[in-house]
């Protein structure tokens, strides 16, 4: 291992090591001192963070290790430091919650930091098997996270459908990658794309790995049809855990998505185009008109969560287009940021509410938030007013930047069908601002000075950053310039 190889990685590897270390510190730490636990997990975090933003100023060039399997750019940067602040919002809001339900282990604040790596080196992989090492860095550590509730009937079987359902999509990436490697001779971005060029690659063999490769991406991010596990796994799971899963997970998916079409399959774009357009539109549509039978607000907000991938992947439809092409994954990008925060957000609100025994989490039980608790029902709905794409938020500018993507691609079939998903969403969501300020009710509210930090934050940020989106976008932007 060279020195390039350990700068490239370094951030992975800090964070790793520090979990490491966090597992065997955390057994000397008093079972009702696990607040210790989190605080030395969230200092790893804000340590490896401090290693990318110096990395993002002093090396803005691309960096190649491992024999080019990993590279240290700016795409990889800047979703890194995403995925590290969804693992400081993922511990803030977990520790009241963990201790309110007497589920407080120190693990669960190790597995954060696991998932957390493997997100990253997910964002850096440069070679296909990488990718799927990096894939089930993130997914495994998440199987358990999601049963993390037990012996509570509903974690456990969110746990295990949710291991079973990732196992099956795991094996349509690995023999993907086994076709992808029989049609090229290789697993290497750089080298698929280097046998296409010189004519010694077999193209249908290619293809037919390239989709099985988007399927098991799907399944990760939640695109229809790929998409039944999502309310389940989200309704069962600790809200801590699935607010993680919304935000993270989803984010980190569609990073390898990215990553891997961009620049291992981009002759294969034009073929593609129709098929993520379909999927596109079907996530958008399925998603948000089933929310709308939604009663409990967790299973509401996960269709939500599948309707906002179709939005996300929007953003890869005009890939084939190099005039769009940029400008389309910094749409993409700038959504992910938009939607994380928001995710966040909004799960800490139901967070709050929620009570032992799964209490809590109807819509009706929001009824007079708005009166008792007039700043977190003002936080919850700035959250709405954002995932509907409504002013003043920066889920507005995301979609309007998604939409201009689409547009300048000249699927104007999809934008009109985005444009009016959107309107049906609307519906839903103003639902639950309505249920808080017009309807009578006495809703309590469990106080966490972090997860009260956490909301706030995250309320503050989708508003203003709505005002001043030029700069978020530009960095986005170069980000997308290194990817390619």
């Amino acid at each position: 291992m060279t020195q390039i190889d350990i700068i490239t990685i370094l951030p992975v590897i800090t964070l790793t090591v520090w979990a490491c270390v966090l597992l065997l510190v955390d057994m000397f730490i008093p079972k009702d001192r696990k607040g210790q636990t989190a605080l030395i997990a969230a200092t790893g975090l804000a340590l490896t963070m401090a290693i990318c933003l110096i990395q993002s100023a002093q090396a803005p060039a691309t960096v190649s290790g491992f024999n080019g399997m990993v590279v240290l750019d700016g795409f990889s940067n800047f979703l890194s430091l995403l995925f590290l602040l969804t693992g400081l919002f993922g511990i803030a809001v977990a520790y009241g919650y963990l201790n309110r339900m007497k589920i407080d282990r120190g693990e669960y604040y190790v597995i954060i930091l696991i998932c957390t790596a493997g997100m990253m080196l997910m964002a850096q992989a440069t070679d296909l098997i990488i990718t799927f090492l990096s894939l089930e860095l993130l997914s495994i550590p998440l199987y358990v996270l999601a049963a993390f509730a037990y012996p509570r009937s509903e974690s456990e079987e969110a746990g295990i459908k949710y291991f079973l359902l990732g196992a099956f999509s795991t094996g349509f990436v690995v023999y993907g990658i086994a076709l992808t490697f029989g049609a090229t001779g290789t697993t290497g971005f750089e080298g698929i794309v280097g046998a296409v060029s010189a004519g010694t690659a077999n193209s249908s063999l290619l293809l037919i790995g390239a989709a099985l490769i988007l399927v098991g991406f799907g399944f990760k991010v939640g695109l229809v049809p790929f998409h039944m596990w999502t309310p389940d796994v989200y309704q069962g799971a600790p809200t801590p855990v699935t607010a993680f899963m919304a935000a993270g997970a989803k984010a980190a998916g569609f990073a390898a998505l990215l990553r891997v079409f961009a620049t291992a399959f981009p002759s294969l774009a034009s073929d593609l185009m129709p098929v993520l357009a379909v999927l596109s539109a079907l996530t958008m549509i399925i998603g948000n008109v089933i929310a709308i039978a939604q009663t409990d607000i967790k299973r509401m907000l996960a269709y939500s969560s599948i309707a906002q991938a179709g939005y996300i992947l929007m953003a890869f439809v005009p890939f084939a287009d190099p005039a769009v092409r940029l400008v389309s994954v910094a749409a993409g990008l700038f959504y992910l940021v938009a939607y994380t925060i928001t995710s966040f957000g909004s799960w800490g609100v139901v967070i709050a509410l929620e009570k032992a025994q799964g209490k809590g989490l109807a819509i009706a039980d929001y009824a007079g938030l708005g009166k008792k608790y007039p700043l977190l029902a003002a936080a919850m709905t700035i959250f709405m007013l954002s995932l509907a794409g409504l002013p003043p938020t920066l889920g507005l500018v995301g979609k309007l930047y998604l939409f201009r993507a689409v547009m300048q691609g000249g699927i104007y079939w999809l934008a009109l069908i985005g444009v009016l998903t959107s309107l049906v969403s609307a519906y839903y969501y103003l639902r639950v601002v309505v249920t808080m300020y017009m309807k009578d009710g006495s809703p309590q509210i469990t106080r966490d000075a972090w997860l009260e930090f956490t909301i706030a934050v995250c309320a503050i940020g989708i508003v203003i950053f709505s005002f001043v989106p030029q700069s978020l976008f530009a960095w986005a932007s170069q980000a997308v310039l290194k990817l390619f």
